[in-house]
């Protein structure tokens, strides 16, 4: 049965899996205790759980459960990666890489860290969405202290050659920090293949709860010696003090473990889906598609309406389903996408575009009937 209006806003959050809710219960009234308390069960109950989901976050990645940080989310997990490695730097000899496509979450990290003094490098990308390696290389100084790209954009979906950027870091000796809060639990994630000294991660875009998130710090990178933003009791190691967040911890455990076990299932579904939508949407040469097919995730597409009322499109469109016109914690913004402007689109084209991401209760009928709604809405337009 089609819900109403359909959701396909995956990419800016989930629900939470029934299974992980069911995970979580009991960890609000039996189960409360605190996972610092040492001298009862109740503490040690909790201690245990904590423990348990770490090593299925750990797992999911193939990290090790003493590589994994718990946060309230990826922002704070990115203002702890990036500040905490880059800060105990003498401010005249830090310098940063990064790219101009990076989430806002990170961009405004680094804006903060330039008003101090650091100096920033933020590299343009390609039509395509993907970093020019070679000028990756180049921009490289002797006080560079990080490099830092995401492993796939929250807008387009774009893939980023994640083994390579690590490769260029490894070699030139600088920590390597990758935000992969869209790729983890939707595509395979591996920190040892892909050689990452750093990854952040959240559970709400992974079907897990809201104000939970993760941190992976390689333990044997001699590059990395991260300092805490917060202190106050020495938990997770003297890296993140603050009371546990148990049931959100256990749900992100939950929501890991059932990411590791539907996985491949999963991204074949969801790719037949989105092509499914795609292949009815792009015969028309009115629209097109942002990023290359074959290097996109397999549940997000971004098109753009090249209709010169695309933007009345999108609003009659908005009525039936749920879509993003860019990113969750921007959208309150009047100004065009900086992901799609950096790629090479005029503000106006960027203004009429959208982004389709799909999820794990998306159905084929959504999916048709949505394609019906963009149909009609393309016909009104013409007779307008």
């Amino acid at each position: 049965m089609t819900n109403y209006p359909i959701y396909l806003d995956y990419n800016a959050t989930t629900p939470c899996d029934p299974l992980v809710v069911e995970a979580m219960l009991p960890f609000f009234g039996i189960h409360f205790g605190n996972a610092a308390s040492k001298t009862h069960s109740y503490g040690w109950l909790a201690e245990e759980s904590v423990e348990i989901a770490r090593e299925n976050v750990a797992t999911l990645i193939n990290a090790t459960p003493n590589e994994i940080v718990f946060t309230s989310g990826a922002t704070e997990s990115i203002n702890l990666a990036i500040r905490g490695i880059v800060e105990p730097y003498n401010v005249a000899e830090t310098h940063i890489i990064t790219f101009a496509t990076e989430h806002k979450a990170v961009l405004d990290v680094y804006q903060y860290l330039q008003s101090k003094g650091i100096s920033i490098t933020i590299l343009p990308v390609q039509s395509d969405g993907l970093p020019n390696l070679e000028e990756l290389e180049n921009a490289i100084t002797p006080n560079t202290k990080l490099i830092s790209m995401m492993y796939a954009n929250n807008e387009t979906g774009v893939i980023m050659p994640v083994k390579q950027l690590a490769n260029i870091a490894q070699k030139h000796h600088i920590p390597f920090f990758c935000d992969a809060t869209q790729a983890v639990g939707k595509i395979h994630v591996d920190v040892k293949l892909d050689e990452i000294d750093i990854m952040c991660f959240s559970a709400h875009k992974m079907y897990g709860p809201k104000g939970c998130g993760a941190l992976f710090i390689r333990k044997k990178s001699p590059k990395l010696n991260i300092q805490p933003l917060l202190y106050g009791g020495g938990h997770e190691r003297k890296m993140r003090s603050g009371t546990l967040n148990v049931p959100g911890i256990v749900g992100l455990g939950k929501a890991c473990e059932i990411s590791k076990s539907v996985l491949l299932e999963e991204s074949k579904r969801l790719l037949s889906l989105r092509n499914l939508l795609l292949n009815h949407l792009l015969d028309d040469k009115n629209i097109i598609l942002n990023g290359e097919l074959n290097q996109l995730l397999p549940n997000v597409a971004n098109i753009v309406f090249m209709n010169p009322k695309g933007n009345e499109i999108i609003k009659w469109l908005s009525k039936y389903v749920a879509i993003s016109s860019g990113s969750a914690c921007t959208s309150a913004s009047i100004e065009p996408s900086h992901v799609l402007t950096a790629m090479g689109l005029s503000e106006t084209m960027a203004a009429n575009a959208i982004r389709f991401s799909l999820g794990r209760f998306t159905s084929e009928e959504e999916i048709i009937q949505t394609i019906k709604y963009i149909k009609e809405g393309l016909a009104i337009s013409i007779k307008i």
